[in-house]
Order: structure tokens, then C-alpha cells, then sequence
């Protein structure tokens, strides 16, 4: 019992599951007949698909080009899987084949999901799934109208689809070709601004979509977590706007020669993206110094819990930042829409952030060792990992197989989230029922 109860524990389901999803994608992209004409090394194979899995869209070799069609939709399925998660996807499967949900398939799904209780959650994987799809369908429908009169209508259609399942994933992977995303067309607010608005709602997390849908419908009242999601992600997107606009907005590298509408709505964008999503409008490596410390401060934050992105997400950074304030303002307890949140979940934030930290900081300790490319994009490309985010300043394809290891296992842990691989990892102890003298320490 003791030993199926080990086997058990969500978190290592939770890594074997994504593991053994990019392990069996790495080998079908090895196969010939995904790749143009040349062969592809295994670890950039297996990079792929840790990359498609994870959401990221860091690549190795440029996705429109190398990889034929067949590989895309490969890609295409890795990252919807990814997206939604193992137990998400294991769960889809079970219904379809009649296979019964035990109590244990029922415990995974309420860690993977982050849910309280394990009643409906059945129902609310198949509302997920269907929510996914329906704004997948959407993208690809306002899409099609750019790219069936450029390519036809089979070669359009599944172009709009292949982008529109990459941004509601946060996944950034695109076949343009030539490793440009969208800065060859940065003011096609059609094509932009659909993939801008999918990788937003994917980014803000199943949870908080359901809610606002049910206080739209039945006028039910939005929870803190929600609230919270909605409040830091419109500051984080406004804030981030305005100061990209202002650092960027005579770069003649970047949004210098666009019109004024232009110029806004690619600083949007800018803002937006490093929010999982790995679309770019604007050429990274042009940015200036600033807008990339801005973008590397957002890209650490990340997106929401039970979203389609990754980094250390909004909550996590709301709770520490409230906490802060109010430790300030002289506060016993952190204060937020008159709610208190508990000593475990700060712990739990804080140990999330300073577990991040780590695992940048061993990334980029592994770059700088085996790479001679300027110390700011090294760690440019550790944190894009870590928030599998994927955008880079153009050095990923140039990396040793040691740092393409090194940024694998972070972005696997940025996906994941760093304290649930750590706790996979971990021989965990029963809870101490023992309480120790408390005794005060100097701090700061």
C-alpha cells in the first residue's frame, strides 16, 4: 500500500506523464519523413518536442522550414498536449474509451488542476477540452481569411490552425519560416491581434475563464484568486505597454518607422508576449538594453495557474508583493479585497520564487560555461526557458548539447512548475507532529 502510495504521488505522475509525452515525441520527430530532405540530430529532436510539450517555442533548427508537414502536425499535437495538460489529456482519453475514473485518476486531476475537491472534475476536464477547442476553432476561422487567399484553402487552413493551437497553447512555435515569427508583418492586426487575443486568454487560466463566463451568465461572484489573476495581469499588460513604448519608440531598429498606431500596438504586443506566449512582432535582438530587463521581469512572472503558460505565474507574485506592502504599511496579516491569505501560502510563493531563482541561475552558470555569446543573451535565453516563454535573441540554435540539456530540464521545470518537480524528486517525510520552541533570529 505504502508502496503505491508513493507511485502515486501527483507530482511524480505529474513529470513522468510530460516526460514520457516529449520521449515519444522526440522519436517520431527523429523519423525521416518529418524532416526536409536532412536528417536531424537526436538532441534537437528531443529539444523540439521538450520545447512543443512545455510550451516554449525555443528552437533549434527553424520550424517552417526543416520540418515538413507531417512534422508540423506533430508539433502541433505535442503542443496542444502540453497545453492541456497530462492528466487533462489522460482523462479525455479515458472517457472516450469507456475506462472507469477511479478515486486515484480523480486525486491526480485535482493536483494537476489545482481544484479543492474531487467532485465534478470529470465534468470540468471535458469543459476545458471543449473551452480549448473553441477558441483554438475561432483563431483558426478569423486567420483563414488572411491566409486562404495567400495559400489556398487546404494549405490556409491548416496554417490558420497550426498558429492559432501554437498561441492559445503559449507555445510561440510558427512555420513563417527563416526563424521571423510575425515581425515580418508587425502592423497585420488581423493575424496579431487573433494570436495576441489567444495567448491573453490562454495565459489567464482555465479557472478564471469558467468564472467569469458563469458571473456573466448567473452573476456569480468572482473569487480572489480570479480577481487577483485579472487585477496583476491588466498592470502587468498596461504598465508593460507604456514603458516599452517609451523605450522603444524611436528604435529605428524596431518600431521606429511605424506609424503611430503602429508603434502602440506593437508595444502591446511586446507587453503581452513575454506572458507566455513566444510570438514576436518585433526583432528581439534589437531591443534595446531596458525593454529586454522589462521583458526578462516579465517573462519570470509569467502566466496564471491552471493556464497554458508557465513562470513562477501572477498569483505567486501577488501574494509575495502584497505580502510586502503590507509587511510596510506595519501589517500582521497581508491584506488583500479584505481577504487574508494563510502563512502556507506564502511560504509556498516564496519557495516557488526562490526555487526559480535557482534554476535560472544554474541555467545560465551551464550557458556561460560552454558558450562564448554575451553574458545578457545567455541569460535572456535561461529566463525564456524557465517561463516557456521562447523568445530569444537569435542564439539558441547556435548552443552546445550541454546547454540545450541545461535549458531542457528548465524549461521542464518551468512547465511542471519548480516545486512540484522538486516534491517528484523528494522523499517527503510525514508531517511533524512535534512543536518546537520558537526563537527570533536578525534578518536584514
Amino acid at each position: 500500500m505504502a508502496v503505491r502510495k508513493k507511485l502515486l504521488n501527483p507530482a511524480r505522475v505529474m513529470a513522468l506523464g510530460f516526460m514520457g509525452l516529449i520521449l515519444s515525441g522526440s522519436l517520431l520527430l527523429s523519423l525521416p519523413p518529418m524532416t526536409e530532405g536532412s536528417n536531424i540530430a537526436y538532441i534537437d529532436a528531443l529539444f523540439t518536442a521538450a520545447s512543443a510539450v512545455c510550451v516554449t517555442g525555443l528552437v533549434v533548427v527553424d520550424t517552417g522550414t526543416f520540418y515538413t508537414p507531417l512534422g508540423h502536425v506533430v508539433i502541433m499535437f505535442l503542443i496542444f498536449c502540453g497545453s492541456l495538460g497530462f492528466m487533462t489529456m489522460a482523462t479525455l482519453i479515458f472517457v472516450f474509451l469507456g475506462r472507469k475514473i477511479t478515486l486515484s485518476d480523480r486525486l491526480l486531476v485535482k493536483e494537476a488542476l489545482n481544484q479543492d475537491s474531487v467532485a465534478g472534475l470529470v465534468r470540468l476536464v471535458l469543459t476545458v477540452v471543449r473551452m480549448a477547442v473553441f477558441f483554438i476553432l475561432l483563431g483558426t476561422i478569423a486567420m483563414s481569411f488572411r491566409f486562404i487567399p495567400q495559400l489556398g484553402i487546404g494549405e490556409g487552413i491548416f496554417f490558420s490552425l497550426f498558429h492559432a493551437v501554437s498561441a492559445f497553447g503559449n507555445a510561440g512555435f510558427d512555420i513563417f519560416g527563416n526563424y521571423e515569427s510575425l515581425a515580418r508583418m508587425p502592423a497585420d492586426y488581423l493575424v496579431n491581434g487573433t494570436i495576441m487575443t489567444l495567448f491573453i486568454i490562454g495565459g489567464l487560466g482555465f479557472t478564471v475563464i469558467l468564472e467569469l463566463a458563469r458571473h456573466i451568465r448567473h452573476r456569480e461572484r468572482i473569487s480572489l484568486h480570479s480577481r487577483l489573476v485579472l487585477l496583476i495581469s491588466a498592470v502587468l499588460l498596461a504598465g508593460g505597454t507604456v514603458i516599452i513604448l517609451l523605450l522603444e519608440y524611436n528604435n529605428p531598429a524596431t518600431m521606429g518607422s511605424l506609424s503611430a498606431g503602429g508603434k502602440l500596438f506593437t508595444a502591446l504586443f511586446t507587453a503581452a508576449t513575454p506572458r507566455t506566449a513566444g510570438f514576436n512582432v518585433l526583432d528581439t535582438a534589437s531591443l534595446s538594453y531596458p525593454t529586454i530587463l522589462i521583458l526578462m521581469g516579465l517573462m519570470f512572472i509569467g502566466a496564471s495557474p491552471t493556464s497554458t503558460g508557465g513562470g513562477v505565474k501572477t498569483t505567486t507574485f501577488g501574494i509575495v508583493f502584497f505580502t510586502f506592502i503590507n509587511m510596510i504599511r506595519g501589517r500582521q496579516e497581508p491584506v488583500v479585497f479584505s481577504r487574508v491569505f494563510s502563512i502556507s501560502q506564502i511560504m509556498k510563493a516564496i519557495s516557488i520564487i526562490s526555487a526559480a531563482v535557482g534554476l535560472i541561475f544554474i541555467a545560465t552558470f551551464v550557458m556561460a560555461l560552454f558558450e562564448n555569446h554575451e553574458f545578457s543573451a545567455l541569460l535572456f535565453e535561461a529566463f525564456s526557458a524557465f517561463g516557456t516563454v521562447g523568445l530569444s535573441r537569435g542564439i539558441t540554435p547556435e548552443l552546445s548539447s550541454a546547454s540545450k540539456v541545461a535549458l531542457m530540464l528548465t524549461m521542464f521545470s518551468g512547465r511542471i512548475g519548480p516545486l512540484t518537480l522538486m516534491v517528484a524528486l523528494a522523499r517527503r517525510k510525514e508531517a511533524d507532529v512535534l512543536h518546537y520552541p520558537e526563537e527570533h533570529i536578525l534578518i536584514g
